[in-house]
């Protein structure tokens, strides 16, 4: 049976969905906005620099919430609303969150829009140990 967590110490979900699902020991994490888990009506951090950090930090509550950490993530997809202006910043910011020779696998798209105005959005899957 899958688990489903919504974790008071997480960021409050922008739309209808719990933080991460667990099955067999994969767990998939709902991409991340780069909003104030302690005051959700707070404006947005400003520039792609700081809300790649918040969007991380973020995530790392939502493994810490299941008990994992970064070092359990296999995969992310990544979303960026201006991707030529943000995209080497972007990466910039990102990998300082992983060792160079345990980066998780990887995509980013370029959309049109992200929830609450957001230049990035995050999802990420993990696997437990």
């Amino acid at each position: 049976m899958p688990e489903f967590h919504l974790l008071p110490s997480a960021p409050q979900p922008v739309a209808p969905f719990s933080h991460a699902v667990e099955a067999d020991g994969w767990v998939m994490l709902t991409g991340q906005m780069p909003t104030d888990p302690a005051d959700p009506a707070a404006p947005l951090p400003d520039g792609i620099v700081a809300q790649t950090r918040q969007v991380m930090e973020n995530l790392k509550i939502v493994l810490a919430g299941c008990g994992l950490d970064l070092s359990h993530v296999l995969q992310c997809r990544c979303y960026l609303t201006e991707f030529e202006r943000d995209y080497v910043a972007f990466n910039e910011t990102y990998q300082s969150y992983f060792p160079a020779d345990r980066r998780p696998a990887r995509t980013t798209i370029g959309v049109t829009a992200l929830a609450v105005g957001a230049l990035v959005e995050i999802d990420m899957l993990a696997k437990r140990p």
